[in-house]
């Protein structure tokens, strides 16, 4: 089978991981006779300082033509200016507002040789498995009007909270159908005692379980949400939330694992309801500037995001599982990178650790 890949590099240490999970990529397809025609565009801090603008037309075209894409990280330091006109952070926002990716899932896995490294105590983190879908194309990061202005009184600013039904039903659909394929658990969290929003969400949500009835449907405020992930995350299976409200609680949940750099993440569009179609897969750690050229990167967050592409968009179950075992044979026999070892003089560079994990595939 062939497919075509969009690389998006990004910034910071982005090119160094998406440079790892394209090398596993060419194990896997060695292994499993698979093709993939890799495309590499700039994005972001990149692009803007190539061409003037985070996302060109011309890398927009190519993500529409590709069957996914690969996307390391965007921010730089030079571009830290949030009042800008052009900033590193539109590329991401603009890909999933032109590709209607608004599904985003973000795995919350406890890899069992890690759990003495979660800031929590291994009796309250172990056997985590959730799944967090954030709506990602609206909410209050989207919502118009949006200003700032002046008054005898002094500065304001005005940030429009609004979805639309369909908005909510959509991903409240993509929620149930993975919850079928797991534990039969939905969590839908919202703040519904205080924002009409939220009240919205949560009658919508009601009537789209109907169509679940073998799926157990739970509300919960969002900051009870937050707090049950730090004492009992087990209670969770499948979370589904707006879009600022996905976003806090997915990087609080990230750091059960103890640390960012582990966490991969899809942002999926309408077809993928149905397990296929084109998405964007990333880590969420961000492009980690302070880092970035000293092979200091953990490059699992990027080689699992390539994983959950072979799953999600290609429909490459058994290629994914081979990457998912082989990080985790790679784990078990002790092997780190800096962010994730004890004993910092033993850490392995990103591409070690992205060699390791490929010699573990081809066995």
């Amino acid at each position: 089978m062939k497919f075509k890949i969009m690389l998006a590099p990004g910034d910071g240490i982005g090119p160094e991981i998406i440079e790892q999970a394209q090398k596993v990529l060419e194990t896997v397809g060695k292994r499993f006779d698979h093709q993939f025609e890799y495309v590499e565009t700039a994005v972001g801090g990149a692009s803007i300082e190539r061409y003037g603008r985070a996302l060109t037309e011309e890398t927009l075209a190519v993500a529409k033509s590709a069957d996914a894409i690969l996307f390391g990280a965007v921010g730089d330091p030079r571009y830290d200016d949030p009042t800008a006109e052009v900033r590193p952070e539109q590329a991401l926002l603009g890909l999933r507002r032109e590709l209607d990716l608004f599904a985003n899932l973000r795995p919350v896995k406890i890899w069992d040789p890690l759990i003495n490294d979660s800031p929590l105590k291994p009796e309250i983190v172990r056997d985590t498995d959730i799944m967090v879908i954030r709506e990602l194309t609206s909410g209050i990061y989207f919502g118009e009007p949006k200003k700032k202005w002046k008054t005898e009184q002094g500065r304001h600013a005005l940030n429009t909270m609004q979805y639309a039904e369909h908005e909510i039903e959509r991903i409240a659909h993509v929620a149930f159908q993975i919850a079928r394929l797991r534990n039969k658990r939905v969590t839908s969290v919202d703040k519904a005692n205080v924002l009409e929003t939220s009240q919205l969400w949560r009658e919508v949500v009601v009537e789209v379980a109907a169509d679940y009835p073998d799926v157990a449907l739970e509300h919960i405020l969002v900051d009870a949400c937050a707090m049950h992930l730090i004492n009992n995350p087990r209670r969770f299976d499948v979370i589904v939330t707006a879009n600022m409200f996905g976003d806090i609680l997915t990087d609080e949940a990230a750091m059960l694992t103890g640390s960012l750099g582990m966490m991969p993440s899809a942002s999926l569009t309408a077809r993928n309801a149905e397990g296929r179609g084109t998405g964007l897969y990333e880590p969420i750690h961000g492009s980690a500037p302070d880092i970035a050229g000293q092979g200091l990167a953990n490059p699992i967050g990027m080689i699992m995001s390539a994983a959950m592409m072979l799953r999600l968009s290609f429909g490459l179950d058994e290629e994914a599982k081979a990457i998912e075992s082989a990080v985790n044979t790679a784990l078990e026999q002790g092997l780190r990178t800096a962010d994730i070892a004890r004993d910092k003089a033993k850490a392995l560079s990103t591409t070690q650790m992205g060699d390791e994990i490929r010699e573990r595939l081809t066995g």
